[in-house]
Protein backbone atom coordinates (compact mmCIF):
# COMPACT_ATOMS: atom_id res chain seq x y z
CA UNK A 1 0.00 0.00 0.00
CA UNK A 2 1.20 3.45 -0.93
CA UNK A 3 1.60 5.83 1.98
CA UNK A 4 0.32 9.38 1.54
CA UNK A 5 2.41 12.11 3.11
CA UNK A 6 0.74 15.27 4.33
CA UNK A 7 2.12 18.45 2.75
CA UNK A 8 2.54 21.12 5.40
CA UNK A 9 2.30 24.64 4.03
CA UNK A 10 4.59 27.20 5.68
CA UNK A 11 2.79 29.80 7.72
CA UNK A 12 2.78 33.32 6.29
CA UNK A 13 4.78 35.74 8.32
CA UNK A 14 2.52 38.38 9.77
CA UNK A 15 3.90 41.88 8.96
CA UNK A 16 4.81 43.97 11.94
CA UNK A 17 2.79 47.09 12.43
CA UNK A 18 4.93 50.16 11.81
CA UNK A 19 4.08 53.47 13.38
CA UNK A 20 4.32 56.39 10.99
CA UNK A 21 6.62 59.28 11.83
CA UNK A 22 3.70 61.75 11.63
CA UNK A 23 1.88 59.94 14.44
CA UNK A 24 5.02 59.93 16.59
CA UNK A 25 5.56 63.66 16.06
CA UNK A 26 1.93 64.50 16.83
CA UNK A 27 2.10 62.38 20.01
CA UNK A 28 5.26 64.18 21.16
CA UNK A 29 3.70 67.58 20.44
CA UNK A 30 0.56 66.70 22.38
CA UNK A 31 2.63 65.57 25.38
CA UNK A 32 4.67 68.79 25.30
CA UNK A 33 1.51 70.95 25.16
CA UNK A 34 0.04 68.97 28.04
CA UNK A 35 3.16 69.46 30.16
CA UNK A 36 3.20 73.18 29.35
CA UNK A 37 -0.42 73.55 30.50
CA UNK A 38 0.32 71.68 33.74
CA UNK A 39 3.31 73.95 34.49
CA UNK A 40 1.21 77.05 33.80
CA UNK A 41 -1.60 75.84 36.10
CA UNK A 42 0.87 75.03 38.89
CA UNK A 43 2.50 78.47 38.62
CA UNK A 44 -0.92 80.16 38.72
CA UNK A 45 -1.99 78.15 41.80
CA UNK A 46 1.31 78.80 43.55
CA UNK A 47 1.02 82.51 42.85
CA UNK A 48 -2.51 82.72 44.26
CA UNK A 49 -1.43 80.82 47.38
CA UNK A 50 1.58 83.04 48.04
CA UNK A 51 0.05 86.44 48.69
CA UNK A 52 -2.03 86.59 45.52
CA UNK A 53 0.95 87.35 43.26
CA UNK A 54 0.66 85.72 39.86
CA UNK A 55 3.91 84.96 38.10
CA UNK A 56 3.57 85.60 34.38
CA UNK A 57 4.89 82.92 32.06
CA UNK A 58 5.97 85.51 29.46
CA UNK A 59 9.58 86.78 29.75
CA UNK A 60 10.30 90.33 30.86
CA UNK A 61 10.68 92.86 28.02
CA UNK A 62 14.28 93.56 27.00
CA UNK A 63 15.39 97.18 26.92
CA UNK A 64 16.18 98.41 23.42
CA UNK A 65 19.81 99.35 22.94
CA UNK A 66 21.05 102.25 20.88
CA UNK A 67 21.43 101.40 17.21
CA UNK A 68 25.00 101.71 15.99
CA UNK A 69 25.95 103.50 12.79
CA UNK A 70 26.51 100.20 10.96
CA UNK A 71 22.92 99.09 11.76
CA UNK A 72 21.26 102.30 10.48
CA UNK A 73 19.23 102.15 7.32
CA UNK A 74 20.98 103.56 4.29
CA UNK A 75 20.94 103.58 0.50
CA UNK A 76 23.93 101.85 -1.10
CA UNK A 77 25.37 102.00 -4.60
CA UNK A 78 28.70 101.55 -6.40
CA UNK A 79 30.22 104.02 -8.85
CA UNK A 80 33.19 103.41 -11.15
CA UNK A 81 35.47 105.48 -13.35
CA UNK A 82 38.70 104.25 -15.00
CA UNK A 83 40.23 102.06 -12.25
CA UNK A 84 38.50 103.84 -9.35
CA UNK A 85 35.68 102.11 -7.45
CA UNK A 86 33.55 104.08 -4.96
CA UNK A 87 31.15 102.49 -2.47
CA UNK A 88 28.62 105.18 -1.52
CA UNK A 89 26.17 105.08 1.40
CA UNK A 90 23.50 107.73 2.00
CA UNK A 91 22.05 107.85 5.52
CA UNK A 92 18.83 109.88 5.88
CA UNK A 93 19.50 112.96 8.04
CA UNK A 94 17.66 116.08 9.13
CA UNK A 95 20.78 118.21 9.49
CA UNK A 96 23.60 119.13 7.13
CA UNK A 97 26.58 116.90 7.95
CA UNK A 98 30.08 116.73 6.53
CA UNK A 99 30.72 114.21 3.78
CA UNK A 100 33.21 111.52 4.81
CA UNK A 101 35.53 109.94 2.22
CA UNK A 102 37.84 107.16 3.48
CA UNK A 103 37.33 108.31 7.10
CA UNK A 104 38.32 111.90 6.22
CA UNK A 105 36.29 115.04 5.45
CA UNK A 106 35.83 115.42 1.71
CA UNK A 107 37.61 118.79 1.60
CA UNK A 108 40.62 117.35 3.39
CA UNK A 109 40.67 114.25 1.17
CA UNK A 110 40.45 115.93 -2.25
CA UNK A 111 42.06 119.24 -1.29
CA UNK A 112 40.24 121.26 -3.98
CA UNK A 113 36.75 122.71 -4.21
CA UNK A 114 36.43 121.65 -7.87
CA UNK A 115 36.71 117.92 -7.14
CA UNK A 116 34.41 118.23 -4.12
CA UNK A 117 31.79 120.02 -6.23
CA UNK A 118 32.10 117.40 -8.97
CA UNK A 119 31.62 114.51 -6.56
CA UNK A 120 28.49 115.99 -4.94
CA UNK A 121 26.96 117.59 -8.04
CA UNK A 122 24.00 115.11 -8.24
CA UNK A 123 22.85 116.11 -4.73
CA UNK A 124 23.16 119.81 -5.58
CA UNK A 125 21.16 119.37 -8.79
CA UNK A 126 18.30 117.62 -6.99
CA UNK A 127 18.42 119.98 -3.98
CA UNK A 128 19.11 117.16 -1.48
CA UNK A 129 22.44 118.40 -0.12
CA UNK A 130 21.19 118.47 3.49
CA UNK A 131 18.87 115.43 3.31
CA UNK A 132 21.58 112.78 3.71
CA UNK A 133 24.76 111.97 5.56
CA UNK A 134 27.22 110.69 2.96
CA UNK A 135 29.84 108.03 3.69
CA UNK A 136 32.20 106.89 0.91
CA UNK A 137 34.88 104.22 0.62
CA UNK A 138 36.85 104.66 -2.60
CA UNK A 139 39.82 102.67 -3.92
CA UNK A 140 42.03 102.78 -7.02
CA UNK A 141 42.77 105.44 -9.61
CA UNK A 142 43.64 109.08 -9.05
CA UNK A 143 41.73 111.86 -7.35
CA UNK A 144 39.93 112.95 -10.53
CA UNK A 145 38.79 109.39 -11.33
CA UNK A 146 37.71 108.88 -7.71
CA UNK A 147 35.63 112.06 -7.78
CA UNK A 148 33.89 110.86 -10.95
CA UNK A 149 33.28 107.45 -9.37
CA UNK A 150 31.71 109.08 -6.28
CA UNK A 151 29.50 111.22 -8.55
CA UNK A 152 28.10 108.13 -10.29
CA UNK A 153 27.63 106.30 -6.97
CA UNK A 154 25.74 109.25 -5.44
CA UNK A 155 23.49 109.50 -8.49
CA UNK A 156 22.67 105.80 -8.33
CA UNK A 157 21.87 106.10 -4.62
CA UNK A 158 19.46 108.94 -5.29
CA UNK A 159 17.69 106.83 -7.93
CA UNK A 160 17.23 104.04 -5.37
CA UNK A 161 15.93 106.57 -2.86
CA UNK A 162 13.43 108.15 -5.27
CA UNK A 163 12.87 106.86 -8.81
CA UNK A 164 11.21 110.16 -9.77
CA UNK A 165 14.65 111.83 -9.71
CA UNK A 166 15.78 109.75 -12.70
CA UNK A 167 14.73 112.20 -15.48
CA UNK A 168 16.57 115.08 -13.81
CA UNK A 169 19.77 113.10 -13.24
CA UNK A 170 19.61 111.46 -16.67
CA UNK A 171 19.30 114.82 -18.42
CA UNK A 172 22.48 116.05 -16.70
CA UNK A 173 24.39 112.88 -17.63
CA UNK A 174 24.96 111.76 -14.04
CA UNK A 175 23.76 108.20 -14.71
CA UNK A 176 26.08 107.51 -17.63
CA UNK A 177 29.01 105.25 -16.87
CA UNK A 178 32.07 106.70 -18.62
CA UNK A 179 33.75 103.61 -20.07
CA UNK A 180 36.88 105.39 -21.29
CA UNK A 181 40.07 103.91 -19.82
CA UNK A 182 43.73 103.49 -20.69
CA UNK A 183 44.21 101.12 -23.59
CA UNK A 184 46.45 98.15 -22.90
CA UNK A 185 50.01 97.94 -24.21
CA UNK A 186 50.53 95.68 -27.22
CA UNK A 187 53.49 93.31 -27.69
CA UNK A 188 56.09 94.72 -30.09
CA UNK A 189 54.95 98.32 -29.50
CA UNK A 190 56.21 100.95 -27.09
CA UNK A 191 52.73 101.68 -25.72
CA UNK A 192 49.18 100.88 -26.80
CA UNK A 193 49.76 102.18 -30.33
CA UNK A 194 53.19 103.85 -30.35
CA UNK A 195 55.50 101.79 -32.54
CA UNK A 196 59.32 101.92 -32.41
CA UNK A 197 60.89 104.43 -34.75
CA UNK A 198 61.53 102.94 -38.17
CA UNK A 199 65.01 103.34 -39.66
CA UNK A 200 65.70 102.69 -43.34
CA UNK A 201 69.41 101.85 -42.82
Amino acid sequence: MATTEKIVKPKKATPKKTVSSKKVVSKVVKEAVKEHKEVANKSAKGGSASGGKVVSATPAPVKAEKVSVSEERYVYAVGRRKTAVAQVRLYPSTEAEEVIVNKKPIREYFGTVALETMALSPMKTTGLETAFRVSVVVRGGGLHGQADAIKLGVARCLIKHDILLRPVLKAQGFLTRDARAVERKKPGLKKARRAPQWAKR
